[in-house]
C-alpha cells in the first residue's frame, strides 16, 4: 500500500531490510502465531485482507518451518546488498521475494531461490550471482545489523514498521494497518487500500 501511496501523496519512501528475528528478541516479543487462538484469527484476518487490500497472501502450508524455523536471514543480507549496490531494484526483488514466501508458498533460503527471485525481478543473473556473493561480505552482515539495531532504538518490536520523519519529529508505526493515521500525521488523504488513481501493484 505505501508502494501505491508514493505516487499520490508527497513523500519519499526508503526501504530498509530488517531482520525480524534480531527485533523479536531484542524486543522479547513472541511470533502471534505461537498462540493457538491467534494463529486461528490470523488465518481468516489473511484470508479478508487479500480480497481488501487486493494482494495474493496467504499462509505458507508449513508456516511454522518456513517463517519460524528457517526465517529470512539470506534473503535480507541479500536485500541489504541489493539496496548499497542498486537500490533502483530494492523494491522489485523485495516484492519477489515477499511473493514466494507469502503468496506461492516458495522458499527464500537457498541461493538458488534468491537467485530466481533477483531474475524474475528484472536483474541479470550476472549482477544476482555478483550480489549474492556479497551476503557473506562485513559491509552487507555489519549494513543489516545496524539497520535492524535502528529498527529497535526506534521501538520497533515486529515487523514491518513505518518511520515517519516530519518537521523535526520522528513517529514510528507498528502494522500494516496503520495507514489512516499515516495519512493524518502526512495531512494527506487516504482512500482506501488500492487508491483510485492507482492499479494494483501486487
Amino acid at each position: 500500500m505505501l508502494c501505491r501511496y508514493k505516487y499520490i501523496w508527497n513523500i519519499h519512501l526508503r526501504l530498509r531490510p530488517s531482520f525480524i528475528a534480531g527485533i523479536m528478541k531484542d524486543s522479547g516479543n513472541k511470533p502471534p502465531a505461537l498462540l493457538p487462538r491467534k494463529a486461528k484469527y490470523l488465518e481468516n484476518d489473511i484470508r479478508l485482507l487479500r480480497q481488501h487490500i487486493q494482494v495474493p497472501i496467504q499462509f505458507p502450508k508449513d508456516f511454522f518451518s518456513v517463517i519460524l524455523e528457517k526465517g529470512s536471514l539470506l534473503a535480507m543480507r541479500f536485500l541489504t546488498a541489493v539496496n548499497l549496490e542498486q537500490p533502483d531494484m530494492l523494491e522489485k526483488v523485495s516484492r519477489e521475494l515477499w511473493m514466494r514466501v507469502w503468496s506461492r508458498d516458495e522458499d527464500i533460503t537457498e541461493p538458488q531461490s534468491i537467485l530466481a527471485a533477483a531474475e524474475n525481478a528484472g536483474m541479470s543473473a550476472e549482477q544476482a550471482r555478483g550480489l549474492l556473493e556479497k551476503t557473506s561480505t562485513p559491509q552487507v552482515k555489519n549494513q543489516l545489523r545496524e539497520t535492524t539495531e535502528a529498527a529497535c532504538k526506534y521501538g520497533a518490536f515486529g515487523l514491518p514498521i513505518t518511520v515517519v520523519h516530519l518537521g523535526g519529529q520522528t513517529h514510528m508505526l507498528f502494522g500494516s494497518d496503520r495507514m489512516e493515521l499515516l495519512a493524518h500525521l502526512l495531512r494527506e488523504k487516504w482512500m482506501g487500500p488500492v487508491p483510485p488513481a492507482v492499479s494494483a501493484r501486487l
